[in-house]
Formats: structure tokens, sequence, C-alpha cells
């Protein structure tokens, strides 16, 4: 007897257990990827990774130190979106290698502004004194505009952020000083060898400076280049409508996103909207 009950208990838990309904397929995780420079990009990233979590998307951050790489591994499809750059430098890298980089999201400002080195004031600089700028397009106009806003030298009439000049183009200097072009990464690196240095707000910020404290000059967060100059999220042409890339836009355009720019940068990042 004791053999048939057991008999019977072992056949309802086999009846049982296949008669369970099989678990369902775990939900898939939506995920984001964005090519960013450290700071401050990464870092505001960092913060709406943590508002997108709670939206059900996982935000993977990719830290490039270089203008360059984080617009090719988007258009090779590598990587979702970009935070690093403004838009005349997007446009300009698109007319010079042919990608197809298209703003979707305008974020926020860095004021450029001009750092003492081996001179703390303007009015100090004299005759064969070295001052390092961007070396790239749109970066190189940026700083000889901000020079010439300030006295150091003089284009020619017309110039303005929607036109690309080098050192060449210069008419005159007020002071005969030696304008050095340097890949922009590393300008920060050089600041006690040159007379001043002109730094994205990017780089100063990375080398502990803080444009509205530790600037010379620097650009007014009211003035036409704080328009023009607005760092941007940039996607290749055909993914502007990507559900994730809307979600991110949201997210960094957000009042908690703009609070934590004005509370943590003081004033060397300015909230774009």
């Amino acid at each position: 007897m004791k053999k048939i009950i057991t008999l019977l208990l072992v056949l309802l838990t086999l009846c049982a257990c296949g008669s369970k309904k099989e678990d369902a397929p775990a939900a898939e995780v939506k995920k984001i990827s964005v090519a960013a420079s450290p700071t401050p990009h990464a870092e505001i990233l960092a913060v709406a990774k943590d508002i997108l979590a709670e939206q059900g998307w996982e935000l993977e951050i990719v830290e490039f130190e270089d203008y360059v790489q984080p617009i090719e591994v988007v258009e090779s499809g590598d990587i979702d979106a970009n935070y690093f750059a403004h838009v005349p430098y997007l446009n300009n890298y698109n007319a010079e290698h042919g990608t197809k980089q298209v703003v979707v999201g305008q974020i926020h400002y860095e004021p450029f502004g001009i750092y003492p080195g081996k001179k703390s004031s303007l009015a100090d600089l004299a005759d064969g004194d070295e001052i390092l700028i961007p070396n790239d397009g749109t970066n190189e106009t940026r700083a000889l505009l901000l020079l010439q806003d300030n006295g150091i030298l003089t284009l020619p009439d017309g110039v303005g952020a929607d036109t690309v000049v080098t050192v060449n183009d210069v008419v005159s200097y007020a002071v005969n000083v030696k304008i050095v072009e340097v890949e922009a990464a590393q300008i920060s690196r050089s600041r006690q060898d040159a007379a001043l240095v002109i730094l994205n707000g990017n780089y100063a910020l990375a080398a502990g400076l803080n444009v509205s404290k530790d600037a010379i000059a620097f650009e007014s967060a009211d003035s036409s280049a704080a328009k023009t100059y607005v760092n941007v999220v940039a996607v290749t042409e055909g993914n502007e409508n990507n559900e994730g890339i809307k979600a991110l836009v949201d997210v960094l355009t957000s009042s908690a996103i703009t609070d934590y720019i004005n509370s943590t940068y003081e004033g060397a990042v300015v909230p774009f909207n």
C-alpha cells in the first residue's frame, strides 16, 4: 500500500511540474550610448543616467579626450549620439570630412576664456610673447574673435562665428605677439610655457580652472557667441527620431539638469534653455 501511495505522489508531482507555465521572458533592456568629453559633458550625463534609469533606459557613457573620435564612432554606428561639440564645429567637420551629423538638442554653453600663463594681464603683453589658441577651424576663429574683442589684434571686416579664419588672416596686432596654434586638448598642459592661453570651457574645467574666477577675459553669457557656440547632442542623419535619443534630450533639457549645471559649475557652464 505504501508503494502505491508513494507512486501516486510522484505522479502528482510530475504532473504539477509539467503544468507549470514557463517563466515570462525578461523585459528587453533599452539602451542609449553617448560619446562625450569627460568634463562637463560626461559629468552631466552621469546625472542624466540616473533619471533615465527611472524611465527604463540604460545610458552608456563613452568618454573621449579629443574632438574627432566622438563624431566618427557615431558616424560608424558604434555609438548612438555624441555630446561634446558646438554647432559651428559640427558643421565645419561635416563639410571637411563628409560626415552627416545633425543636431537633436541644444544643451549648454561654455564661455571661452583667456587664461594667464607667464603673464597675468593683457596689459603686460610684450613683443614676442606667445599666446596659445586651439588649432581647429571654428575654435581658432572663436579664439581670434575673443582676442580682437580685447584689443589684441584686428581681423578682416565681416569675420564672425559663421566664418573660418586662421592666424594668417590677422590684419594687425596692437602688440607684436605670436599666436601659436595647438591641439585644443594640449593647451592647458602648456599654459606655463606661454604668456597667455585660450581654452575651451571643457578643457579649462578639466584643468581646474573656472572661467568666471580664473580667466583674464571671457565671452559674455548673453553675447552672440553664447547662442552660436551652444554645445549640442548630435546623431547621424536619419536617427533624429530614435526613441532613446528623444528621451535623452528630454532629460538633458529638464529642470533637474539645469539646476545641476547652475549649482555645480558656477557660470563656467551655462544651461541653454
